[in-house]
């Protein structure tokens, strides 16, 4: 039962720095930065390993799904739903070319929370919120080097998936910001209606990844 003192969710999904892991295969260095990235601020983490490899992937998910219970932080894999399945993780990350939201949904079971790519899109975004959906990320918000040839998606779409979104009585779909994202940039995807920043150079190739954690998180410190 909740208190009467106790604020109840307002969002689906963990607002602030979601970390989005890089493709390394060293176990102890992923761990390593996963745990400074959480002792700066960062509440959410995406394992994305596109390796077919899968005894690789599966261990590298592993540990990082033990991590993140340890650390509070809400885990999500991207785009292999069966393995999130296995583990028992958070929830689950679709984008454009993997299983359907609603064949996911289905397989995945009402609990699990499911994310999804919506690009410069609120049309798709409308499309997707059916499906009971965590979040919308929209994005390339910037130049990014993960996905070079992803179409830019200008701050106004933020603003347009945070009407959809709050058509919805709280806990309501959370507005993740993706791709290119520095920390010059956290405070304006803030301003522009973003609940989350999704970040993967920005934070794990920063000399100092507490540090980086930190000044992303910052702007959306009010949301916690």
């Amino acid at each position: 039962m909740t208190e009467k003192n106790v604020r109840p969710p307002a969002l689906r999904f963990t607002p602030g720095l979601y970390g989005v892991t890089p493709e390394w295969n060293d176990a102890s260095k992923l761990e390593a930065a996963v745990r400074a990235a959480a002792r700066g601020g960062m509440r959410a983490l995406q394992f994305r390993h596109k390796s077919t490899d899968r005894g690789l992937r599966k261990e590298l998910a592993q540990g990082l799904a033990t991590l993140c219970r340890e650390l509070g932080v809400t885990f999500f894999i991207n785009d292999d739903w069966r393995l999130a399945l296995e583990l028992r993780t958070d929830g689950v990350h679709l984008g454009q070319h993997d299983d359907s939201p609603e064949r996911v949904r289905a397989e995945i079971g009402p609990v699990m929370l499911l994310g999804v790519s919506c690009y410069a899109s609120p049309q798709l975004a409308q499309q997707l919120l059916q499906y009971d959906v965590a979040y919308v990320a929209f994005g390339a918000m910037y130049s990014s080097q993960t996905k070079p040839l992803a179409p830019p998606a200008a701050l106004t779409v933020l603003r347009d998936g945070r009407l959809l979104c709050e058509r919805y009585a709280a806990p309501r779909p959370a507005v993740v910001a993706i791709g290119g994202i520095g920390r010059q940039h956290a405070q304006t995807l803030a301003q522009a209606g973003a609940d989350s920043i999704a970040v993967i150079g920005s934070l794990f190739m920063a000399p100092d990844i507490e540090a980086a954690a930190r000044e992303l998180s910052e702007p959306f410190s009010s949301l916690f």
